[in-house]
């Protein structure tokens, strides 16, 4: 089957506007899970709103050379539904461009699970929160636009299909070893961006890119010895 992962993006932000182009280590949050996702060895398109100031979205999308597919801007269940018929694959793997840190082989690991269960939708539970992803099919995805009609559900993208019996939702749990749900590795604060930086900066000066999240891990857990944080 042909998958495809769609990468939501976008700078409007409540807490942290512009962030997905705040830099880490160097290089956009946004570069950042450009570069992680492209390793699973899946293609990734960047699903954008349509709107003046996510034109440079589309910019950094372009200096990545990924794809940026433009869509509503609160209706983000309808830009994943223009995203899916676009790329014309059978699965979607949804990500959130707050997420430099996500997990390089969890699309692969949803999407086998996915596959082995013959299921509509399946999330991984048990990784730090702002690691994992979503895998689904594009006929699921589909339907489901079709059906979803409150704002929440058209915001959020999976709820609906996750929790309406007409699809069939299964959660899978993360290999042992990267189990840390308690940790924090997402951007949604300044207090956020600044922890992640100082964990890439560890991070990159013992491994090559991309970093195994288990390094991440380890670094983040260094870091937090040396600097207090709620992460």
């Amino acid at each position: 089957m042909s998958a495809a992962i769609v990468l939501q993006a976008r700078m409007a932000s409540q807490r942290l506007p512009g962030k997905v182009l705040a830099l880490i280590a160097g290089r956009t949050v946004l570069e950042h899970c450009v570069e992680r996702l492209t390793a699973s060895g899946l293609p990734v398109a960047i699903a954008a709103p349509f709107g003046r100031e996510d034109d440079a979205i589309e910019q950094e999308g372009r200096r990545l050379g990924v794809d940026v597919l433009r869509g509503p801007h609160e209706d983000v269940l309808g830009r994943f539904a223009i995203a899916a018929t676009t790329l014309r694959v059978d699965e979607i793997v949804r990500a959130t461009a707050d997420n430099p840190a996500v997990d390089i082989d969890v699309p692969r690991r949803t999407l086998d699970v996915r596959r082995e269960m013959n299921a509509d939708h399946v999330v991984e539970d048990g990784l730090p929160y702002g690691t994992t992803v979503e895998a689904m099919t594009t006929e699921a995805l589909l339907r489901q636009a079709a059906l979803a009609t409150d704002p929440a559900d058209r915001e959020h993208v999976t709820p609906f299909m996750r929790r309406d019996s007409r699809f069939v939702a299964v959660r899978s749990l993360a290999p042992e070893h990267l189990r840390r749900p308690e940790l924090r590795l997402t951007v949604d604060t300044l207090a956020d961006l600044e922890f992640l930086r100082k964990v890439f900066d560890l991070a990159e000066q013992r491994h090559a890119r991309p970093v195994p999240l288990a390094a991440l891990i380890a670094a983040a857990a260094a870091v937090a010895e040396t600097v207090p944080s709620e992460h």
